[in-house]
């Protein structure tokens, strides 16, 4: 994991192709506890819910993934009450996932 995130997220507008499932399971294998899931779209992104012992906690954690994501220019989608957070990345530019999700995956776990 340690490599994916000593990177830095590059910014991505399109024009290259998502991740096949073949690259998308060795990315997968660099990260920790991140379920690869497809939408009804048929769109790849990662997923990983987090658990904390109140609405503080959950809320201090969704400020820390905003700030990376902000240091990153790679913004996740993130829902969050008391107690959890739950965590949606991919590129929508390029509808799947790249490399710049596993990149920020790595990162918000070093939280």
């Amino acid at each position: 994991m340690s490599e994916l995130f000593e990177k830095k997220c590059v910014p991505c507008e399109g024009g290259v192709p998502a991740l096949d499932i073949s690259e998308i399971h060795k990315y997968q294998k660099k990260i920790d506890g991140w379920d690869v899931i497809k939408n009804e779209k048929n769109i790849h992104f990662l997923e990983k819910k987090f658990t904390f012992k109140n609405f503080v906690e959950s809320q201090k954690f969704v400020n820390e993934v905003g700030r990376i994501s902000e240091e990153e220019g790679h913004h996740p989608e993130i829902l969050f009450g008391w107690g959890y957070a739950k965590i949606n990345i991919s590129t929508h530019a390029i509808e799947g996932l790249s490399e710049n999700d596993f990149i920020l995956a790595s990162k918000i776990d070093k939280i």
